[in-house]
C-alpha cells in the first residue's frame, strides 16, 4: 500500500517495450530505417501521453522523470523569463524537487514566496492573490499532494498567475492516471508528469510546454526533445510511458471507482477500530488511492516497522524525503504538532490492492496501535 513510492510496471506496458530493448535498438537521430523506427515510436509515445491531458503531441517534452521535469520547468523558466520579474510564488507543500529547486534559484537571486493551505491542505487562494504581484515571472501549485491526496484548485490558481502575466505550472505527478486532467481547460502552461506513477517504467518523465513556451536547456548537446532536453532518447522508456499513458487514459474512470471505494473503506475501517485516529487532508477533495492517517502518541517510523513485519508495506511521508528525521513539511503546514506529524501514516493503493487486503490491514492495525502506545511514555492510562 506504498504505490506512491513505486508502482510494478504493468505487464502490457512491458510487452511494447520488449523489442525496442534489442528487435528495434536504432538511434531516432540516425537517417535510416532502424533510426526510423525508433523515431516513429517516440511519436507514438507522445500521442499517447499527449491525449492523456489533453495536450498535443509537440507539447510533450521526455526526460529522465518527474523531477528532472521540475527542475526544467523551473530552471529553465526562471533563466528565460527573468526580464518579467524575479518572484516566484510556490504552494507551501510542494513535492520536495521543487522546494529545492526554489532554494537553488534564490541563491541566484529570486525571490520565493511560498502560498499557505488551510487544515485540509487546500490552498488559500486569497493567500495567493496577494503573495502573486507585477514581478512574479511563475506561480507553481501541484495538481494534488501525494501525502494527503488533497487535489488542488489549479485551474484558479492558473487564472491568479494569468492576471498578472506570470507563467504558471502543475506537478501533477501523482494525479495523472487518477483523476482526468486537462490542460487547456485548466490554463496550465506547464505541466510535470511520472511514468511510474502511471504503471510505467522508473526513470522516465514528461514535462507538458504550452506551444509558444521556450525554456532555457538545463542539460546541452544535440538538441534532442526540441532543443529542450538533449542526450539520445530512452526509447524503450519513452514506449513505456506512452503505452501506460494510453491504458491510464481508458482505465481511468473504472479504477478511480474501485479505489475511491477501497480507499473509504479503508478510512472508516481505521478510524472505527483505532481510538485517537484521524484522517489527514480533506475527507472528499482527495486522491480516490490515498489515506493519510494520523495515531496519536506513537511515530510512525515505528508503525512502518510493525507492519512490515506482518507483510503491509506503508509510508510515513513523500519517499523522496524519507532520508531526512524531520517531520513532514506537508503535515506542519497544516498546522499539526512535531509530534501529530510523526504519528501519520501514508496508504497510497494501487491497480494490485484487493478488498481481501484492506480488511488485514483493518484487522492488523488496533493491535499493533495498543502494542506500541503500550511502550510509549506519552499514552495516557485510559487507551494502554
Amino acid at each position: 500500500m506504498d504505490y506512491a513510492s513505486g508502482s510494478p510496471v504493468d505487464e502490457r506496458v512491458l510487452e511494447d517495450m520488449k523489442p525496442y530493448f534489442s528487435e528495434h535498438f536504432g538511434n531516432p537521430s540516425s537517417f535510416h530505417s532502424y533510426g526510423f523506427k525508433a523515431l516513429e515510436a517516440i511519436k507514438n509515445a507522445r500521442m499517447r501521453v499527449g491525449g492523456l491531458i489533453e495536450a498535443l503531441p509537440e507539447e510533450i517534452v521526455f526526460t529522465s522523470g518527474a523531477t528532472e521535469a521540475n527542475n526544467l520547468a523551473l530552471i529553465g523558466a526562471a533563466a528565460r523569463y527573468k526580464n518579467r520579474g524575479s518572484r516566484i510564488v510556490i504552494s507551501s507543500i510542494e513535492h520536495i524537487s521543487i522546494l529545492n529547486v526554489c532554494k537553488e534559484l534564490s541563491r541566484q537571486g529570486f525571490e520565493i514566496k511560498y502560498a499557505p493551505v488551510d487544515k485540509d491542505g487546500i490552498l488559500d487562494l486569497d493567500a495567493l492573490t496577494e503573495l502573486v504581484d507585477d514581478k512574479t515571472m511563475l506561480v507553481s501549485v501541484m495538481t494534488a499532494n501525494g501525502e494527503i491526496g488533497t487535489i488542488q484548485p489549479i485551474k484558479k490558481a492558473a487564472e491568479i498567475a494569468h492576471d498578472k502575466k506570470a507563467l504558471f505550472h502543475t506537478d501533477a505527478t501523482v494525479a495523472a492516471g487518477k483523476i482526468p486532467l486537462d490542460v487547456n481547460e485548466s490554463d496550465v502552461d506547464l505541466m510535470t508528469l511520472s511514468s511510474n506513477d502511471l504503471y510505467g517504467p522508473k526513470g522516465m518523465g514528461a514535462l507538458y510546454v504550452r506551444r509558444g513556451i521556450r525554456l532555457k536547456p538545463i542539460i546541452i548537446g544535440g538538441g534532442q526533445e526540441g532543443g529542450m532536453r538533449s542526450g539520445t532518447e530512452n526509447v524503450p522508456g519513452i514506449v513505456g510511458m506512452g503505452k501506460a499513458a494510453e491504458l491510464a487514459k481508458v482505465e481511468m474512470r473504472s479504477e478511480a471507482d474501485r479505489l475511491t471505494k477501497l480507499r473509504d473503506r479503508l478510512i472508516n475501517g481505521v478510524l472505527d477500530s483505532v481510538p485517537e485516529s484521524y484522517l489527514n487532508g480533506h475527507p472528499i477533495q482527495r486522491l480516490p488511492n490515498n489515506a493519510n492517517i494520523r495515531f496519536s502518541y506513537i511515530e510512525g517510523e515505528s508503525l512502518l516497522l510493525s507492519l512490515d513485519e506482518l507483510g503491509v508495506q506503508l509510508s510515513s511521508g513523500s519517499a523522496c524525503a524519507a532520508k531526512t528525521l524531520e517531520p513532514s513539511h506537508v503535515l506542519i503546514a497544516l498546522g499539526l504538532k512535531h509530534e501529530e506529524a510523526h504519528g501519520s501514516l501514508v496508504f497510497t493503493l494501487g491497480k494490485y490492492n484487493t478488498g481481501e487486503q484492506i480488511d488485514y490491514v483493518i484487522q492488523q492495525m488496533p493491535g499493533v496501535v495498543k502494542r506500541l502506545r503500550a511502550v510509549s511514555p506519552l499514552t495516557p492510562k485510559e487507551l494502554m
